[in-house]
């Protein structure tokens, strides 16, 4: 970075205002950029209330709330919902490539927004949600401010406090942004953030293959499809009480949890949130004296949801002494030395997945008993090839992380990136 562009942020953080720049409602910016709401500038209409009783098997698809995301559009089949054809009164709800829209409902509202590509289209806008199009800014640049956490901190100010949050399309048309005083330079900045968002799309893509990767080894290494050449035995069949001493964890709640806690601590809804199938570092502490300690090699699986038994369907394994195990845990303890942990999570949360779920009990408060996972029948190697098929998949799991942090990383990168470059602190220069 140069050193004239370190000194402006510099000042700008001791709440100086540099040569060059101004002080405005939305902060520092360059002395001839402007400051404009949105009403004026764009081009705003929300959906048509397409009633769901005729909606179609096929034909045009309906741009919902539920179908737009951060940054993207959700067009998955469970989500996806069409209108038969675009009659004439319906014409001014057809959209075009290039349109943001805007959810304006749901507690992720402020954070829901696309641009549409050519893959989104037919589509028509249906109510609560917004278009946006502009003739007077670029719509790149645009569609940077409307992603930017700038437009998110604005949103919370403006929501309803209700039980389900909205924003009107006043809101969004009272929305402030500086504006470079060219669209050159306007379209500069967008040409550079899209370059970090090409970046980012395409560590998303490598993330997902690898996980595909990962899907389907597992599917044959968990079976026994593939096997190592070193491994000739015949795989056996056990019930899970075979092979697991059950046990259930007790106690411990949120309230109990403690930041400075002297003891570690696992609270069963952590096993949906926090934890996937092997543990790596346990992260809540607390300092009440309550739960079951874990023994190393232990496989947990939560006894209660209140959304459905699928949910259920996940083994975690904690290769740590003394954790505190609270209640609506099950715990299967290794106490025959006939498993390894990371191999039965994985296999149980992959391969028995609809099996436990099927075991799963309740209406309000769906519940998964010991008693039951006990007669779940499983097929399983010698302890050693369990360990290398862990192994392996642990493998993956790191590759996978790994990405993972390098996308968090250039995502953290761009959004500094945007602060600099959509405020002016440093400007895009135009051949």
């Amino acid at each position: 970075m140069k050193q004239e562009i370190k000194e402006r942020i510099e000042k700008i953080r001791n709440g100086e205002v540099p040569e060059g720049y101004r002080k405005t409602k939305v902060g520092i910016i360059p002395e001839e950029w402007d400051v404009k709401p949105l009403e004026k500038e764009i081009d705003l209409l929300t959906g048509f209330p397409f009633p769901s009783n005729q909606y179609s098997k096929d034909g045009v698809k309906l741009l919902r709330g539920s179908n737009v995301k951060r940054g993207e559009t959700d067009w998955t089949d469970e989500n996806t919902k069409y209108w038969k054809s675009v009659t004439s009164e319906l014409k001014q709800y057809v959209l075009n490539e290039g349109d943001i829209v805007i959810a304006m409902d749901g507690s992720l509202v402020g954070r829901s927004f696309a641009r549409l590509s050519n893959k989104d289209l037919p589509a028509l806008l249906l109510q609560r949600v917004a278009r946006v199009r502009s003739n007077h800014i670029d719509m790149g640049y645009l569609k940077e401010f409307i992603c930017s956490d700038y437009f998110t901190r604005y949103c919370d100010t403006a929501k309803t406090a209700s039980s389900i949050p909205h924003i009107s399309p006043k809101d969004i048309k009272n929305f402030k942004i500086p504006l470079p005083p060219t669209r050159a330079e306007q379209q500069k900045i967008e040409e550079i953030l899209s370059s970090w968002d090409k970046a980012i799309e395409l560590k998303e893509k490598l993330i997902e293959e690898k996980k595909e990767f990962k899907r389907g080894l597992m599917q044959k290494l968990l079976t026994g499809k593939v096997r190592f050449p070193e491994f000739t035995d015949d795989w056996k069949e056990f019930q899970l009480k075979d092979i697991c001493k059950f046990m259930k964890g007790s106690g411990l709640s949120k309230e109990k949890l403690s930041i400075n806690g002297k003891k570690k601590c696992i609270l069963y809804g952590e096993l949906y949130t926090t934890y996937s199938e092997v543990i790596q570092e346990v992260i809540s502490k607390t300092n009440i004296v309550e739960g079951v300690p874990s023994q190393k090699g232990d496989v947990l699986i939560p006894a209660s949801t209140t959304t459905s038994g699928i949910d259920l369907a996940n083994a975690t394994a904690i290769e740590e002494n003394s954790v505190l195990l609270g209640g609506d845990i099950n715990i299967l303890r290794n106490d025959k030395s006939l498993f390894n942990s990371s191999f039965l999570a994985y296999y149980l949360t992959h391969i028995k997945k609809f099996d436990i779920a099927r075991k799963a009990q309740g209406i309000t408060i769906i519940h998964l008993y010991g008693e039951h996972l006990k007669k779940i029948q499983v097929n399983i190697p010698q302890v050693q090839e369990q360990e290398k098929v862990a192994q392996v998949i642990s493998i993956q799991n790191d590759e996978i992380e790994i990405l993972t942090k390098k996308l968090f990383q250039l995502n953290e990168q761009k959004k500094g990136l945007m602060q600099l470059l959509l405020t002016g602190i440093v400007r895009a220069e135009v051949d």
